[in-house]
């Protein structure tokens, strides 16, 4: 097993890793962010801004799946580094496109980036902990990415940029100013490879001992995301369909982003105590009922649906860092980067078909309350298999080799 010895080399590998987590969060929504002047100043359409958005998706689903070998071959610390120089420059780049194919060309090669930087993120966080408190390590990174999102929001209510190419430029510098320390502060993180361990990774992450894990994780991840992004891109105009002005449905975003960071710490905290799978089932109940409540915010109350945007962010993104906390235990340090950038390339799937699914049945004429019910079920086999996982891991813990 890859770990740090020293507590002070881990506090910091997981400080670092925190940082990183923000700048990907607020990079994440910069889009989003820069839209309202964007889309003007190119004088987009509503499908040419659908595709922008999508770009950076369809790059964080290969920059996952690359960012996981690279963490497996060359290690951790040098998979995060180029992922934050990639995501970077190309995030810098953006502001000198100068026509809409450039823009969905240089947003997708940002989103290569992010999707490279966060099975790195997630193998770093797991091993810079005692084994025992990997899972709330893990969460306390991944608790950086919504509060990322969060202060992006928060810009966006403000107006704190001018224009929409500041959003990019800060985004885009933040993380090239934050590989310098990250190579001198962090530890190289060199795996020891196991003599007896298949040397092709295809054949340990669905050997007979893992498969069931890995479908179980892939389930969970696809399902998670379908509801994370479906609301994290539909929240808001949900919220101005039930009656709320536009800057109240902004100020629940920020809530959400933030309850999630909250949340996400919870959740880690829950994977790491004696009970996780009845942890666990509550997390998702309470997601449940969030989301019921969520439903039944009278219009104009802008009380109620803060609480409820703040209940439904911790309990969606406290389950999110349950699942990360778990899919590095789902497999061996030799293939840890690569098992987890898989699991997260399935779930960036699931992030394009929740806005996807949304935006069909709101076409079909339901409105936002009964899509909100819709999501319930996709929701509870999220539950279902993260608990399945809980257990697997518990009885696996149990039985001796």
């Amino acid at each position: 097993m890859t770990t740090v010895s020293h507590a002070g080399a881990g506090t910091r590998a997981l400080a670092l890793v925190f940082l990183a987590a923000v700048i990907e969060g607020f990079d994440l929504q910069a889009a989003g962010v820069a839209a309202p002047k964007l889309a003007p100043a190119f004088g987009l359409q509503p499908d040419q801004m659908g595709l922008f958005f999508s770009s950076a998706t369809f790059g964080l689903m290969f920059g996952a799946l690359g960012g996981g070998l690279i963490a497996d071959r060359w290690g951790r610390r040098a998979g995060l580094a180029l992922a934050l120089v990639a995501f970077g420059v190309f995030s810098v780049l953006t502001v000198w496109a100068g026509t809409f194919e450039q823009l969905l060309i240089l947003r997708f090669l940002t989103g290569v980036g992010l999707g490279g930087a966060l099975p790195n993120l997630v193998a770093i966080a797991a091993e810079s902990s005692a084994p025992a408190r990997r899972g709330r390590a893990v969460a306390i990174m991944y608790a950086g990415v919504p509060l990322g999102g969060a202060i992006a929001s928060a810009v966006a209510m403000m107006g704190l940029h001018g224009d929409w190419q500041s959003i990019f430029l800060i985004g885009g510098v933040l993380p090239i100013l934050l590989v310098v320390p990250l190579l001198l502060l962090l530890a190289p993180f060199k795996v020891a490879r196991d003599a007896a361990m298949p040397t092709n990774r295809r054949q340990v992450l669905f050997a007979p001992g893992t498969m069931v894990g890995t479908v179980l994780l892939w389930s969970a991840f696809f399902c998670g995301l379908v509801v994370v992004y479906l609301l994290l891109n539909w929240l808001p105009q949900l919220l101005v369909s039930l009656g709320f002005a536009r800057e109240q449905a902004s100020l629940v975003q920020v809530v959400f982003n933030v309850g999630g960071a909250v949340g996400s710490v919870i959740g880690g905290r829950l994977l790491d105590s004696e009970r996780p799978a009845l942890a666990a089932v509550g997390c998702f109940v309470g997601l449940t009922v969030a989301i019921a409540l969520l439903s039944a915010v009278p219009a104009g109350n802008v009380v109620a649906a803060l609480a409820a945007g703040t209940f439904v962010g911790a309990t969606l993104l406290g389950a999110q860092a349950l699942l990360y906390g778990l899919a590095p235990q789902c497999y061996p340090a030799e293939v840890r980067g690569t098992g987890v950038g898989l699991a997260v390339a399935v779930g960036r799937i699931g992030s394009i078909v929740g806005p996807l699914f949304a935006g069909a049945l709101l076409a079909s004429g339901m409105g936002p309350q009964h899509l909100l019910y819709a999501i319930l079920p996709i929701a509870a086999v999220c539950g279902l298999a993260t608990v399945a996982l809980i257990l697997r891991r518990s009885y696996r813990a149990a039985v001796p080799a």
